[in-house]
């Protein structure tokens, strides 16, 4: 494989290690809000960084606060648990210079396109815009990967 295509597969196994590390992070903090007021504790975090909890916004995003539980906080340990998992299989497998985490992570990308075309297509942003785009740059650049590498 040329160096050009083995430096952009090694750009995107750091990205997707990247991403395991900040997801098992967000785990950890998940597991801590267990059996706790998360509004509370979202308060106190906002006081210390010195955000007003009084503006709208922030009001609105304690209220809905207030309705988490600890079964929630499961589920969404759990499913981070499991994302973290694929891309750092993605990540390692990529940079230890693997065919079968090519053809993972081409098809664990494609399948979130549609999920972020919806997103994009229910509510319209930047970033939404920004990532998809990053997504099938990414996508395509992987097919020509596997594609070059059957050759």
């Amino acid at each position: 494989m040329p160096a050009k295509s083995r430096r952009g597969l090694l750009v995107i196994a750091a990205f997707k290690l990247l991403n395991a590390a900040l997801l098992v992070l967000a785990t950890f903090g998940i597991v801590h809000l267990f059996h706790k007021n998360v509004a509370h504790h979202t308060e106190s975090w906002l006081d210390f960084f010195r955000i007003d909890t009084d503006n709208e916004l922030v009001g609105a995003v304690l209220w809905r606060l207030r309705l988490v539980h600890t079964h929630q906080l499961k589920e969404l340990a759990a499913l981070s648990s499991f994302y973290a998992a694929l891309f750092f299989t993605e990540g390692v497998g990529l940079a230890l210079k693997q065919r079968w985490a090519e053809y993972l992570t081409l098809v664990a990308t494609g399948l979130f396109i549609p999920v972020e075309l919806y997103e994009l297509w229910k509510q319209p942003g930047a970033a939404k815009a920004i990532l998809l785009v990053i997504n099938l740059c990414v996508l395509a650049y992987l097919a020509w990967v596997v594609r070059e590498n059957n050759r």
